[in-house]
């Protein structure tokens, strides 16, 4: 072990990585719970990527018309293309009703009905009798700021019961043991360089997606994907990446998100022609399709040449019609980002769009108590003890290959809220640790070393600018064989190119370009899962569609993927099983039929 290097030692019952919507849910139920618990995170806890959040958060309360978690089911594993596990399918929508309640009750601010109940809005793909009835109201919303409403609230109350914050620390990588159980976590502490190692009985990875692996993207600069980059190190597979969710709503330019809530409110997309084009991809729901689908048809309208502006390449998103009240009411957050970032005054004229990356349906596979699972030894469904994920960086398949708008604050909230319940089952307060091995630290040790030490020809942001570009233009909305060999070959290239990285910053105190290198590392491993996992499955299901492919196919690909990639880029795929089942007798299993709407 390089001796340079002095580590600090926590103990703790449970350490969550990660202080987003998931990360914070976990932590304050955690600490609730009476389980001692460290919240190690990069960013302030406020300034999570959750706080972006806006449209709001499915659950069928059935306040503004009527609803039923069941219903919601139903649209859940509609909207996944079949590909969602429907037992965790129905944990969810079934506890998303007692799980926003609380929230309210911790004290978000939800916008209110005329007699005070929480307001909700219609979201793409959410509907009424299984699909035959109208659009349901089952979104429920704080204005467009619901992320941030919610994330605040979550901080308060995990300061309020006693989670011990730890700041600007960066997580480098997990410590496993022999067995290979998760024993901890290796952090930087950004503001002086020290080490620090958190040893707990439980580690869980809230640290969000990885949509900086791609050239635009909602995501925050900070969403590099470090617990997938981390699981893949510690031999892990990833599961499902080939599902990349493109948003059909980014700002033209700027990929800043305009969130559903505004086709929800009444908003309208249309081509160069004025059209309301979506009537004839959806005729059903028109602008309210899921998104999956609505990226594609503008994506179409584009390439037929009914694209808008000098180089007919986007579309109009149009609000002139909703009025002054509704947009001041309902959508202020939105009015302000097309003035900043479009110049666009919405009362007045429509809003340039263009379908922009926006979320990661694939991660690291869990079942629906946030444990993570492997195949080993032919059980798909093997637990890796002492480890979790939870939110967008893991894969409980509840969004199988596209995701329900609304449905991710709502995994956040349910499966965080899933990790403290079970920890409070299975792990005893203050219980003894077994001691680590004298070693445990030392691959992780080297690698900081190595990372720090870097003296190649080749700056970190050259290499993530071309990751960057090849992923956009090669794992884009719809997808060929030839264009995604190319892309694997590609992004292979620049997997290896990183053995050449520079870093010019040798300190440890707040050395961004050695944390971005790190961020890096964790962005290729995922590119690399992603785009040989993409070319491996030669059907279209929900996000991804393969214009060589265009049908479903059942017989042979309805399964997940699993994918593990190694230090060297080699990569290797298996198969898990969808679980075709429920957990009760409360609701049917859907079988597979056409997603039409």
């Amino acid at each position: 072990m390089p001796a340079a290097y002095k580590i600090h030692e926590h103990t703790f019952d449970m350490v969550v990585v990660g202080a987003g919507g998931a990360g914070l849910r976990a932590t304050f139920g955690l600490a609730q719970k009476g389980l001692r618990t460290a919240c190690i995170t990069k960013v302030f806890p406020t300034r999570s990527h959750t706080v972006a959040a806006q449209g709001g958060v499915a659950a069928a309360l059935a306040n503004m018309g009527e609803d039923d978690w069941r219903y919601h089911f139903f649209d859940t594993v509609k909207g996944s293309d079949w590909l969602g596990d429907q037992d965790a399918i129905e944990y969810m929508c079934k506890e998303a009703i007692p799980a926003i309640v609380e929230l309210e009750h911790y004290g978000v601010p939800f916008s209110r009905t005329e007699d005070g109940r929480i307001y909700q809005r219609p979201f793409g793909g959410m509907t009424t009798r299984f699909g035959e009835g109208p659009p349901a109201q089952r979104t429920c919303a704080a204005a467009d700021r619901t992320g941030h409403a919610i994330l605040h609230t979550l901080y308060q109350q995990s300061l309020a019961h006693d989670a011990q914050f730890f700041i600007e620390f960066f997580a480098l990588d997990l410590i496993m043991d022999a067995e290979g159980a998760c024993r901890g976590v290796l952090a930087l502490e950004l503001a002086t360089g020290e080490l620090h190692l958190f040893k707990a009985q439980g580690t869980v990875l809230a640290t969000g997606g990885y949509g900086r692996a791609y050239f635009s993207a909602t995501s925050a600069h900070t969403c590099t994907g470090d617990g997938g980059g981390m699981a893949l190190r510690a031999g892990l597979a990833l599961q499902d990446m080939e599902f990349v969710q493109f948003h059909p709503t980014g700002i033209y330019g700027a990929g800043c998100l305009i969130t559903e809530g505004v086709r929800g409110e009444g908003g309208i997309l249309r081509n160069s022609n004025g059209e309301r084009f979506m009537e004839r991809y959806a005729p059903s729901v028109k602008d309210l399709a899921p998104r999956d689908m609505v990226s594609r048809a503008m994506t179409i309208e584009i390439r037929e040449g009914r694209g808008v502006g000098e180089h007919k390449d986007h579309i109009l998103l149009d609000l002139t019609h909703l009025g002054p009240e509704v947009i001041h009411e309902k959508l202020p957050g939105i009015a302000e980002s097309a003035r900043i970032f479009a110049g666009v005054d919405v009362e007045k004229q429509p809003i340039p769009v263009l379908p922009t990356v926006h979320y990661n349906m694939g991660g690291i596979p869990t079942n629906y108590h946030g444990e993570v699972v492997q195949l080993k030894n032919g059980n798909p469904d093997e637990v890796v003890p002492g480890l979790y994920a939870i939110g967008e960086a893991a894969c409980v398949s509840v969004h199988g290959a596209n995701r329900l708008g609304s449905n991710s604050l709502l995994d956040l909230v349910v499966f965080g809220r899933a990790v403290a319940n079970r920890a409070a089952e299975t792990i005893k307060p203050n219980g003894k640790q077994a001691k680590l091995a004298s070693d445990a630290c030392d691959a992780a040790l080297a690698r900081l070393d190595k990372l720090r030490n870097a003296n190649g020809g080749t700056p970190t942001a050259a290499i993530r600018d071309r990751m960057q570009r090849t992923m956009q233009a090669d794992a884009a909305v719809f997808r060929t064989g030839e264009t995604l060999a190319d892309g694997v070959r590609k992004i292979r290239e620049i997997h290896a190119s990183f053995a050449d990285v520079r870093v010019s910053d040798r300190s440890l105190v707040w050395n961004s370009d050695l944390v971005e290198t790190y961020e890096l590392a964790n962005l290729l491993g995922q590119a690399l899962a992603t785009i040989v996992s993409a070319e491996n499955r030669t059907e279209s299901r929900g996000a991804h569609a393969r214009e060589d492919y265009p049908e479903r196919d059942d017989v042979n690909w309805l399964k997940h993927t699993l994918c593990w990639v190694d230090e060297a880029g080699n990569t290797r795929i298996d198969y898990r099983p969808v679980h075709m089942y429920t957990l009760t007798n409360d609701v049917d299993v859907i079988p597979p039929k056409k997603r039409v709407y």
